[in-house]
């Protein structure tokens, strides 16, 4: 398969809501592929459709749990439950980072569990819980279907740290980029 370019910050497709996918065809299982070698190319944990360019309603995860091998897999059509309520955030556990918003990491408090149900690309129903990073990692990818980046829901301190930081590396002023994982290159959209 192969590696795609993700979009950076600012690009239309992460501030809009994704679609639902009707019908997986074999254009949609290509997209699969690709998203799971672009995200393991990117050393990430999960990846948004919308961050490769698509505006269809799926993701992929690879995510590490405690004392088991990694969650991993896609879910198409996802809906999120979030359960229990976000402790304070705590600057030195609660580091979140994204792939399109490539280098940074700031603190943003999650619901400490998280259940996403949607389907695989079989049409089989998926249900996947998880508490910890699994939780976040459920929260920030269906975020992100749903126009929102995790810099959006930063409180007020760290949104200014972002914006700057996004300002700094030139995002702003250059026009949207996008980086190819493979090659580690930014270019203009």
């Amino acid at each position: 398969m192969a590696v795609r370019p993700i979009t950076v910050i600012g690009h239309k497709a992460l501030h809009s809501p994704t679609k639902k996918v009707k019908e997986v065809t074999d254009e949609i299982r290509t997209l699969v592929a690709d998203m799971y070698d672009t995200m393991e190319a990117a050393d990430g944990v999960g990846l948004a459709a919308n961050q490769v360019g698509s505006r269809l309603r799926i993701f992929v995860y690879d995510c590490p749990v405690p004392d088991g091998p990694n969650a991993r897999g896609e879910v198409i059509n996802p809906v999120l439950e979030r359960l229990g309520t976000p402790a304070p955030v705590d600057e030195e556990e609660d580091g979140e980072g994204c792939l399109s918003v490539p280098g940074e990491w700031f603190p943003l408090a999650r619901h400490p569990r998280a259940r996403v149900t949607g389907t695989d690309l079989e049409g089989n129903e998926v249900v996947i819980e998880g508490e910890g990073l699994l939780a976040r990692c459920l929260q920030h990818e269906t975020d992100h279907l749903d126009g929102y980046l995790y810099v959006d829901r930063l409180t007020a301190r760290f949104k200014s740290e972002a914006r700057e930081a996004v300002k700094d590396r030139g995002w702003a002023a250059d026009g949207v980029l996008r980086w190819d994982p493979s090659s580690t290159t930014a270019d203009k959209v």
